[in-house]
């Protein structure tokens, strides 16, 4: 599986007093759209507690290009990147209903062993999803 595209449109409470949308609303965005890959890839909350892993966001670097307003429509594109040892890397669009990038970001993530806390190699089944190195 390659990349996921995920549909928003930009709700009147997602506006703030600048008149477009708050800057920590594009992280949910961001956030649902990684929630959705995950879940096209199977790879669903239990599927996780399964393998005894979880996921911890670490880094997330951003780039806000353009503003979003009310009653936009939105396209969310997750893609995995590359894959570490512990972590992985998804890059992340985010398009406007005229194909304009809103904002772009590459995500961090590390699995963690869910009962001692601590990094823990990404397993085959993840890793098996990001392109080869």
């Amino acid at each position: 599986m390659r990349e996921v595209h995920l549909p928003i449109v930009v709700r009147s409470t997602e506006i703030d007093v600048n008149g477009h949308v708050n800057n920590a609303k594009y992280l949910e965005y961001l956030e649902w759209s990684r929630e959705e890959w995950y879940e096209q890839a199977g790879l669903t909350y239990d599927a996780f507690l399964q393998m005894g892993i979880q996921t911890v966001t670490v880094n997330i670097n951003i780039n806000y290009r353009k503003e979003c307003t009310q009653g936009d429509c939105l396209d969310v594109k997750t893609t995995p990147e590359k894959v570490g040892r512990t972590s992985f890397v998804f890059y992340q669009e985010m398009t406007n209903q005229k194909g304009e990038v809103c904002a772009e970001a590459w995500v961090t993530s590390v699995t963690m062993d869910e009962k001692t806390r601590k990094a823990r190699e990404v397993p085959a089944t993840l890793r098996g999803l990001f392109p080869a190195e």
